[in-house]
């Protein structure tokens, strides 16, 4: 009696072992995945693509070099998602301190401007290290050097910048932002590219 008991519980946890293998390990994620597939790119990371590949996130910044490019903020990890950190360095840190100096002698000397009028975003990184917005007065800092650079009109790349920009969340939340990879595929599409 004691063994026909202990066989009917053990079926018993088998059978919903197998039912809730069903439900939470196939139902459930099939179930999350469709839900996912409603939302259309943006369950996917928002991939931009180029001629049909897929070169960047809209969600994730990257690292652009040359003059062709708008350049993206500084990332401590050089926008490595596995790395996704801030420096963790204080705002009295020597190390920070020195870098910043030397990130606005660079940008200013790059655009051709005094050293007073580069924004804090193209000296410092964001929280996470993987922003993909600058300001809009970063973005237009670098109009004159893309334009002159893809060889297109000011006017042009000034209003690429625009279109790029993303208001305030809501209308209301946080600051407009320009999305770098979104830009440099307009002004790939505008102008020459680069290398």
């Amino acid at each position: 009696m004691l063994l026909s008991d202990l066989t009917r519980q053990s079926l018993a946890a088998l059978r919903l072992l197998v039912v809730l293998t069903v439900l939470l390990g196939v139902g459930y994620p099939v179930a999350v995945w469709g839900a996912g597939q409603a939302f259309g790119d943006r369950a996917d990371g928002q991939p931009v693509r180029l001629e049909g590949r897929v070169v960047g996130s809209r969600l994730i910044g990257q690292h652009f070099e040359g003059d062709h490019w708008f350049h993206s903020r500084p990332s401590p990890h050089d926008y490595d998602t596995l790395a996704s950190a801030p420096s963790n360095l204080g705002p009295l840190d020597p190390d920070l301190i020195a870098t910043i100096g030397e990130r606005r002698t660079e940008v200013a000397e790059r655009e051709g401007v005094a050293e007073a009028e580069v924004p804090a975003d193209a000296l410092t990184g964001s929280g996470s290290g993987l922003d993909p917005h600058i300001s809009p007065a970063y973005a237009r800092l670098q109009v004159a050097r893309v334009a002159g650079a893809n060889g297109l009109a000011v006017a042009e790349v000034e209003q690429l910048v625009a279109d790029a920009t993303d208001g305030r969340g809501l209308g209301f939340l946080g600051e407009p932002g320009v999305n770098v990879v979104e830009l440099n595929l307009a002004v790939a599409s505008a102008g020459q590219g680069g290398d």
